[in-house]
């Protein structure tokens, strides 16, 4: 009895189960089939006279239209469109060479130079990052000479913006406050504007218009070069002093194969925070440029 139900109850799970595979089956197939219906039903829809796989174009249906551009280069016919293109290009030219100018023409290279020189003092490599350092230097120098560009917006760019100055006129009107602020920080130094109007052949100034503008430039250069190495100096004696009291101490120990540079590292990190080392620097640095 037990067998015979056994084998009942077997008999009835395998039809079933066989049942499903058959109707799973089935619907697989019906599935496959339709896209072939479709195809064949696509097929039949063809225009008379084309080739199978093929469809024709609606002749009413256009193409995308676009403009036409046409970018003619024609000879200026009279003097005032010759001397507009030139003053454009050197325009253009003036603005492609605004970040050398902004380098160049302010207090910038001194403060990051000085900047620079506080990181290798402290024996810093990545930290902080040389793009941070000049941001910073980006920012102070912005802060020191937005008076300047004050008036060079006043006197030069708002009025050729009105028409109410020729683009001569308003470089000339440009140029005086950065020559007054350059002129102004090379006041008790002028041996380097001594020696390029020498070397230019050009007679001794008697005013600040009389030094032209590439005269004065280089000369600036060269100024707050010197002006950023003699701060950098005065900023590596103290550190350097750290550096050879670590030396001397590990050479007394014995420890001559251990870096004094790591030892001397986090003494020189802690002198630079307690005497607030970057509060003390910005506000020398930005003395250094307003006292004059």
């Amino acid at each position: 009895m037990i067998s015979g139900k056994f084998m009942k109850n077997a008999l009835l799970y395998f039809r079933k189960k066989w049942l499903f595979k058959l109707c799973f089956l089935g619907l697989l197939l019906s599935f496959c089939t339709l896209p072939v219906a479709s195809q064949s039903s696509q097929n039949r829809n063809f225009p008379s006279g084309s080739a199978q796989g093929t469809t024709q174009m609606n002749q009413s249906v256009r193409g995308l239209t676009f403009p036409n551009i046409d970018i003619n280069i024609t000879q200026p016919r009279t003097g005032t469109q010759m001397a507009f293109n030139l003053q454009l290009l050197l325009l253009l030219t003036i603005l492609s060479l605004a970040p050398s100018i902004l380098i160049l023409m302010t207090c910038f290279l001194r403060f990051s130079i000085v900047l620079d020189f506080i990181k290798r003092a402290l024996s810093l490599q990545q930290v902080p990052p040389t793009s941070v350092l000049n941001g910073i230097a980006l920012f102070m120098t912005l802060f020191v000479m937005w008076p300047v560009f004050q008036k060079v917006y006043t006197s030069s760019f708002r009025p050729l913006s009105d028409g109410q100055l020729t683009i001569e006129q308003a470089y000339r009107e440009a140029e005086k406050p950065l020559k007054n602020f350059m002129y102004s920080q090379m006041f008790n130094d002028t041996s380097y504007i001594q020696t390029f109007m020498g070397m230019a052949k050009l007679d001794a100034p008697k005013t600040l218009d009389d030094v032209p503008m590439y005269v004065l430039v280089p000369s600036y250069i060269l100024h707050e070069l010197t002006v950023a190495f003699k701060i950098g100096i005065i900023l590596y004696i103290p550190f350097i002093v750290i550096d050879m009291v670590v030396a001397s101490i590990l050479m007394s120990m014995g420890m001559m194969m251990l870096p004094p540079v790591q030892i001397s590292m986090p003494f020189k990190l802690m002198l630079f925070v307690l005497v607030d080392g970057w509060g003390l620097l910005t506000q020398q640095l930005f003395v250094s440029v307003l006292q004059h």
